[in-house]
């Protein structure tokens, strides 16, 4: 729905100078936190229009597989950037995706990663990276009604938001940093950081995770 609706608009998010982990521009660490990606295979987990690719494709030399399971964001993606070098996209569920793919250097997502079940997620995760590969991702922790994170790893509903539409529901796994360190470390995966990326707007509630752990 969120990908038709983008698509009925004509938007196209530009590629961006970084990544941008949270909602803000500028705000926390880049693509950095990857380690050296040049030539290496990656994985971007939830990847939408592939601008975020594309860049790490660009700017890193990275060799990056976008993977969505939306038609709609998958379109997008091979709309604006189908013929850009040394980034593929693919539309699929990213655990089936993963189990029948040649081993990844490093995986990402960025905001996507929660709207998986981890259960899914990170089994095929440690088996579709190679070893010492990093994974970052970032997730919501506190929401825009100052929801704070579960303590039960179970979905909640959540809303993605477009100015002046309605909020589209969405069901996310919204966890506090020790349950998915947690759930990382019982599927071979060791967390090295998470940062909590915080709005410029005192009086924004939102705040997001950002993880970094690499498999062991």
């Amino acid at each position: 729905m969120y990908g038709r609706r983008q698509l009925d608009r004509g938007y196209s998010p530009p590629v961006p100078d970084r990544l941008d982990w949270g909602f803000w521009a500028g705000v926390g660490p880049g693509a950095d936190v990857l380690g050296d990606i040049r030539g290496k295979r990656v994985l971007d987990i939830g990847s939408g229009p592939g601008h975020h690719a594309v860049h790490l494709a660009r700017a890193y030399g990275a060799l990056v597989d976008g993977v969505d399971l939306s038609p709609t964001q998958h379109r997008r993606a091979l709309n604006d950037h189908g013929a850009e070098p040394g980034v593929r996209f693919v539309c699929a569920d990213v655990a089936e995706h993963l189990r029948h793919a040649q081993p990844y250097e490093a995986a990402y997502a960025l905001r996507s990663f929660a709207c998986v079940d981890p259960g899914r997620l990170l089994p095929a995760l440690r088996d579709g990276l190679l070893a010492g590969a990093p994974l970052v991702f970032s997730a919501l922790h506190t929401d825009a009604d100052g929801q704070r994170p579960s303590e039960v790893v179970a979905p909640r509903r959540e809303y993605i938001r477009l100015r002046d539409e309605e909020p589209i529901p969405t069901r996310m796994w919204v966890l506090s940093p020790r349950l998915w360190e947690g759930l990382l470390a019982a599927h071979g995966f060791t967390v090295e950081a998470v940062d909590l990326l915080t709005a410029p707007d005192p009086d924004n509630p939102v705040i997001v995770q950002l993880v970094r752990a690499r498999r062991g």
